[in-house]
C-alpha cells in the first residue's frame, strides 16, 4: 500500500474500509484458485512506468493460459513480434515495478490484479536461469513454437481478487489471429487512429 492511499483513506473516511481489504483480501503471493483462474486466461492488461514515473498500459493475448506461474510467487509471459517500439520493455528495464489485470469477460466476471517486479530473459534462458521443469518446457515449446521473441518474468508482491459487481459480460466469437504478422492487411491499422496529421 502506498502513502497516498493512506493519505486519502483518512481524507475520505476509509480507513477502516481499506483495512479490512488488506487483511482479508491482498495476499502477497499466489493461492490454488489465482493459479487457476491465471491459467484459463487468453488475455492480460499490463501497466508500467519509465524511471520518471511516465505511464504506458498495453495488452497481452495469447493461448488460454500463455501466462505460465512457474511457482506462487513467479510467473511468466511472452512477448510476441510487435510493432519494435518496445514501450513496456523498455519501462521495465529503467523501472522493474509492474500491474497485471486479468478479466474474465466471458464466464466468470471476476478480476486478479497482480503487483510485483518485472525482468526480461531471453529465449535460451528460459530452461537454465528459471529452472523450468521438463514437462513445462516441452508445453511452451509445442504450444508457443517460435512465436515468443523473448520473456518478462514477474515476480510477485501483491495479489487481489477484482470484484465482478461492474464487469461485462462478453460473448467471445472465432477469428483468425495472426500472431507475429508484419502483413499490412493482416494488421488492418485504422487510418484515423494511426493518422498523425491533426484535423482543423
Amino acid at each position: 500500500m502506498s502513502r497516498g492511499e493512506r493519505l486519502l483513506q483518512q481524507r475520505y473516511g476509509t480507513t477502516k474500509r481499506a483495512s479490512s481489504f488488506y487483511e482479508n483480501q491482498m495476499v502477497d503471493f499466489l493461492n490454488e484458485r489465482m493459479i487457476q483462474f491465471i491459467g484459463e486466461q487468453s488475455m492480460v492488461f499490463i501497466a508500467t512506468a519509465d524511471d520518471k514515473g511516465n505511464c504506458d498500459s498495453s495488452f497481452r493475448a495469447g493461448i488460454p493460459g500463455f501466462v505460465r506461474v512457474l511457482d506462487n510467487r513467479t510467473l511468466i509471459y511472452p512477448e510476441y513480434r510487435g510493432n519494435g517500439v518496445l514501450a513496456s520493455l523498455g519501462n521495465i528495464i529503467e523501472n522493474p515495478h509492474i500491474g497485471l489485470m486479468f478479466i474474465d469477460f466471458l464466464e466468470k466476471k471476476v478480476g486478479l490484479h497482480v503487483n510485483g517486479k518485472a525482468r526480461i530473459i531471453e529465449n535460451n534462458q528460459l530452461a537454465a536461469e528459471l529452472q523450468i521443469s521438463r514437462t513445462l518446457l516441452g508445453d511452451i515449446v509445442e504450444k508457443e513454437g517460435s512465436k515468443p521473441e523473448r520473456w518478462v518474468v514477474v515476480k510477485v508482491e501483491e495479489a487481489y481478487i477484482h470484484c465482478s459487481k461492474h464487469i461485462p459480460k462478453m460473448k467471445k466469437v472465432d477469428s483468425t489471429i495472426d500472431w507475429g504478422s508484419d502483413d499490412e492487411v493482416a494488421k488492418k491499422e485504422i487510418s484515423f487512429m494511426s493518422n498523425k496529421r491533426k484535423n482543423n
